[in-house]
């Protein structure tokens, strides 16, 4: 399979891939009543992101989300709320080991679901709780398994580890230059991984954390190490949820995009709100008809723009705006992180009376919480806008 048209960088063609996700932990290390995959970070379930992640990269087939028995319901209405796709839940064990094994299995055990997926080539195993995860580091997990029988992500060691004695004193260090972390994601071929979790042992099922080193233990299987990025680290306490928001909001952040129409009055509208933005925050300013393909808006939607400012002088604004949200939607920018899309009707009439009705306002506050489910924020603001003839 090839990477889809919303992927932002070219990627090599992929093999026939899936993605288990294990999200049954109970949160014990961060504390309190919520499970941290269901915690919400800028008002949505960490494990929500996680999937977008993987919803954006079109050559996944198949997202398996595996969870505790008492959090099915939960995660059910997550998909629904979210609009998630290609996504199955399954029934998660009492370990981590457990429940990948159980996410392994819808792809080859009739017993185990209403029916089988297709088996996929390679597999993708990554942590519910670790949101942001791009394509690049996907594909390059996936490519080396397929090259290697599995590979997975790796980051430089922060700070020494020790062995302490029986004592409780120093019993000796390691060499950091020699060791690396283990992150994820990780990649399979998924013969290999099954066939490992076939002969696993109760105690490697209940105690053991590295899937890696299950391949390599049971399928002699040595894995690719993948040098990984910064931002694979894996939510584990409070601290870290605050720090997922704060990716979030400066991801949000980082650009505007200020769209008007041809007509002369909104684009100038355009250009001052360019002017004011320019010196606090990146600002790109076009003028458009959105009913046409322009290249320029195209490259924008590419990008890392998740914010837009839509300016038009029209009383029907929805069937414009509907336009943008369509293109946002083919872009897939609105997988990962929530787009926010502020539309500004300018009231050019000389009618002093505010132009826009009670029904159009009922129709655009109706839209804006269809297009909510998709990761798309909009606002709206009404201006009554003189133009000034000399």
């Amino acid at each position: 399979m090839e990477p889809s048209s919303g992927s932002r960088d070219a990627s090599p063609v992929v093999p026939p891939v899936a993605a288990v996700l294990p999200a049954g932990g109970s949160g014990e290390r961060l504390g309190g009543a919520t499970p941290k995959q269901f915690c919400a970070v800028q008002g949505r379930p960490l494990v929500s992101y996680t999937v977008r992640a993987m919803e954006r990269v079109g050559w996944i087939s198949d997202i398996i989300v595996v969870v505790s028995p008492e959090n099915i319901e939960t995660m059910k209405s997550i998909i629904e709320k979210y609009g998630h796709k290609r996504v199955m839940i399954v029934k998660g064990g009492i370990t981590r080991h457990r429940s990948i094994f159980n996410g392994l299995k819808v792809f080859a055990e009739n017993e185990f679901s209403n029916h089988l997926l297709q088996k996929p080539e390679v597999v993708i195993i990554h942590d519910a709780v670790r949101p942001f995860v791009e394509e690049d580091i996907l594909s390059k997990v996936v490519m080396a398994a397929k090259e290697h029988g599995a590979a997975g992500a790796i980051r430089p060691l922060v700070s020494t580890v020790i062995a302490s004695a029986a004592d409780g004193c120093l019993d000796h260090s390691l060499e950091r230059a020699r060791y690396r972390a283990s992150e994820m994601p990780q990649a399979f071929l998924f013969d290999i991984i099954y066939e490992a979790y076939q002969q696993c042992t109760d105690y490697d099922l209940d105690y053991g954390t590295e899937c890696l080193h299950l391949a390599l233990k049971y399928c002699k299987t040595n894995a690719k190490l993948v040098e990984g990025t910064a931002d694979l680290w894996k939510v584990t306490y409070k601290r870290d949820l605050y720090a997922a928001e704060s990716i979030i909001k400066d991801n949000l952040s980082q650009q505007v995009c200020v769209i008007t129409n041809v007509k002369e009055a909104v684009a100038q509208v355009g250009f001052l709100l360019h002017e004011s933005l320019k010196s606090q925050i990146k600002v790109e300013a076009i003028s458009v008809s959105l009913s046409k393909n322009d290249s320029h808006l195209q490259n924008i939607l590419s990008g890392q723009c998740y914010s837009f400012v839509c300016i038009n002088d029209k009383n029907c604004v929805i069937q414009e705006t509907q336009q943008l949200v369509d293109l946002l939607e083919k872009s897939n920018i609105a997988l990962l992180y929530p787009v926010v899309l502020i539309l500004v009707h300018l009231d050019i009439s000389e009618n002093i009376s505010f132009s826009i009705g009670m029904e159009e306002l009922t129709r655009i506050k109706k839209f804006a919480r269809e297009v909510k489910k998709k990761n798309i924020l909009v606002y709206g603001l009404l201006i009554q806008y003189k133009v000034c003839i000399s």
